[in-house]
Parts: C-alpha cells; structure tokens; sequence
C-alpha cells in the first residue's frame, strides 16, 4: 500500500515535502485537505489534534511536521537524491539552513498572508511591519551567505532546498527580493527550474485566486 499525503498543493510547507517525494519518485496517495473533501479534513484532525499538514500516513503511522517526514522519507525510501548527508556536520548544516529557511523567511511570509485572511478592524499593521522587515534582514543574510552556493549548503540538493523552495517563491509574492540581492534572485531562479518544485508549483496553479495578496503575474 502506498505512503499517503494529507496535504493541499497550495501549501508551502506540503510542497516541501512534495519535493522531497518528487525527486525520489516515491509513489503516494494524495489525501487531498479541502472543503470539498470532508473526510480527509475529519482523517487528520483524528490523527493530528493540531490539524496542521502536511501529514504523511505510512500503514499506521502518521509523521507530521515538514522537516521530519523528509527525514522520515530519507531513512524508510532512501532515493538517488540524499537529502540529509552522511556525514553529521553536513547534516547538521542541512538542518540549520532548513531552520533558517522555515523561521527566517516562511514565518514572516505566512503571518504576512494570514493577516490578510483576517477581519480588517482585527488586523496587525505593526505586525506586519515587523514580519517585512525580518524578510528584508532574511534577503541580506542569505544573498551573502550563499556567495559561490549553487544549493543551500554548498554540497547538493538536500532538505534545506526543500525548505527554501517554496518559501522564497512565496516570500517574493509578499515582499519582493530586490535585485540588489542577486545571488538570492538567482537560487530562487534555479529552485523553480528543479523539475520537482516545478511539479508542486504547476500542480499548485489552479489554487492562485486563493493567494489572498493577489498572485503576480509571473513564475
């Protein structure tokens, strides 16, 4: 029986994951988290009381969490493509670029989106400004540490791309990357040539009215 994937393609952290899936050709059942799919919105909420995805179902045994089921997929369906690398400081690079990647750039880009989500008189303009300014520090950091990169660490791809992916795709949508940060514009531009994020982001085409930014006209 196939892996299944509670997840939305719109998502940015279930993209993650359907990278880290995509690139190893590991077969999956879609557990699709719609409206119009009640009973896999009622399956997670059962097995995850958080109800946060993606949420990956191996037989019995539920994985959640992004960062975790890549590394779950890496032991248990093993690929050409080693997202985690043997030796344990590279590995431990990985992890601290994927971390970075999730707090330093997903965070403030989701907390710009949900404000939108919400009831205009319950916004947070400071809280807005704050999530911007972290993605502008975010920009800097990471177009200067990664002079000479072509992948997150230096040395393949790997679970920190994953993570990077779909949250400078999105991120640029909220808060442009200004050109100033060339080596940043540049990764963006190779993660969406990776023909398995290009996969998640062409799956993901028909959710872009959802964007509640407003999806640019571009990627």
């Amino acid at each position: 029986m196939a892996i299944q994937l509670y997840a939305h393609p719109f998502s940015s952290y279930c993209q993650k994951v359907l990278i880290a899936l995509y690139e190893n050709a590991i077969p999956f059942e879609w557990r699709l988290l719609a409206p119009e799919n009640p009973q896999a919105m009622a399956e997670l909420a059962a097995r995850w009381p958080f109800r946060r995805f993606p949420l990956l179902l191996d037989g019995e045994r539920a994985v959640s969490e992004s960062s975790i089921i890549i590394e779950y997929l890496q032991q248990h369906y093993p690929g050409a493509t080693r997202l985690l690398p043997e030796d344990a400081d590279d590995a431990l690079e990985v992890r601290f670029m994927d971390r970075c990647f999730d707090l330093y750039v997903s965070t403030p880009m989701t907390a710009c989106v949900f404000d939108q989500l919400r009831p205009e008189a319950q916004r947070d303009a400071w809280g807005v400004a704050q999530a911007r300014q972290l993605l502008q520090t975010a920009y800097r950091w990471f177009d200067e540490k990664m002079a000479g990169r072509e992948w997150a660490t230096g040395a393949g791809f790997s679970l920190a791309d994953c993570a990077a992916a779909p949250a400078l795709f999105y991120a640029d949508w909220v808060e442009p990357i200004a050109p100033e940060f060339s080596t940043l514009r540049a990764y963006r531009q190779r993660l969406l040539a990776r023909p398995s994020f290009a996969r998640a982001v062409d799956e993901a085409r028909p959710y872009r009215h959802l964007f509640p930014l407003g999806a640019p006209d571009r990627d």
